[in-house]
């Protein structure tokens, strides 16, 4: 006899297949800067922040969260699934049993910074949405644990290199934890309704809409001056906060009670991610030379 068929693609797509880039892409360009990192443990961080890193995320917080998500309007698709009970078990097994594995393999070939930068991005995405934790829920921590999530496997390839920390490398990794946190505030603006009615904190139910979206533009500012200033051959990727400046702009004077406009500006971010992307990628290719990132 054979047991119940799990419809894997439900579980996997708990992982939102649309960001998996967005972890290992920071990682990957690190590795590659610093050109002192041996291929066996470019290739295995690669793929632990590719999927496991992701379905370690996304899976455990669509688990934890499904008593509000059944309530969410904008669950599905990009925004994530809303996770059947029947796959909780399965999505956790999937989830810790795929990264437990790569963590212990990355420790090995790391070294005691590495492991330590890896304990607090492992530790970033578990505590944003488990229970009691819920750093999701904790204004303005819920914006800094987000951007740890994507920033935190740059830092982490840096540190397998022993990069040094030169006030190139600084602003750059300040630079991509400001856009980070710019993002996900900007993002948290679209629900300050639906959080608020459901007793969900978070920093834009904190601040309200409109100093939510200040504070936004404020840090992607930010990014771009950082980079502009102190970025070296980075500094022309400061014109790249442009379009993000761009698309959130306009909601500077949004109103709690419309907040729910915001996510037009949203979509509109997630779309630009892969254009930004695609040109930083070209930059990288044709421009910068490399390694950037001396150890």
């Amino acid at each position: 006899m054979t047991g119940p068929v799990v419809p894997w693609r439900h579980v996997l797509a708990s992982s939102r297949p649309i960001s998996w880039i967005n972890t290992a892409y920071p990682f990957l360009v690190a590795c590659l800067l610093a050109g002192d990192v041996p291929a066996l443990t470019v290739v295995l961080g690669t793929v632990f922040f590719l999927v496991p890193y992701n379905l370690l995320m996304y899976g455990l917080n669509d688990v934890w969260d499904y008593d509000s998500d059944i309530h969410n309007p904008r669950k599905g698709g990009v925004h994530g699934v809303v996770l059947e009970r029947s796959l909780h078990r399965t999505t956790v097994l999937a989830a810790v049993g795929s990264s437990v594995p790569f963590v212990a393999a990355l420790v090995v070939l790391g070294s005691p910074l590495s492991t330590a930068v890896l304990a607090v991005s492992v530790f970033a995405v578990v505590a944003y949405s488990a229970p009691r934790l819920r750093f999701k829920e904790r204004p303005v921590l819920d914006s800094v644990t987000s951007a740890t999530h994507f920033v935190s496997p740059a830092v982490f390839g840096a540190a397998l290199a022993g990069v040094e920390p030169t006030a190139v490398v600084v602003a750059s990794l300040v630079a991509f934890f400001a856009w980070s946190m710019a993002s996900h505030a900007f993002g948290a603006v679209q629900d300050v309704l639906a959080d608020r009615a459901g007793g969900i904190a978070s920093i834009a139910t904190w601040a309200g809409a409109a100093a939510t979206v200040r504070v936004a533009v404020g840090l992607y500012v930010l990014a771009g001056a950082l980079l502009a200033l102190w970025g070296g051959p980075w500094a022309p990727m400061a014109l790249l906060v442009v379009p993000y400046l761009v698309s959130t702009v306009p909601y500077l004077r949004l109103t709690d009670a419309e907040a729910e406009r915001a996510t037009a500006g949203w979509r509109r971010f997630l779309w630009l991610n892969p254009v930004v992307g695609f040109v930083l990628t070209q930059y990288l290719l044709w421009v910068a030379p490399a390694p950037l990132l001396p150890g």
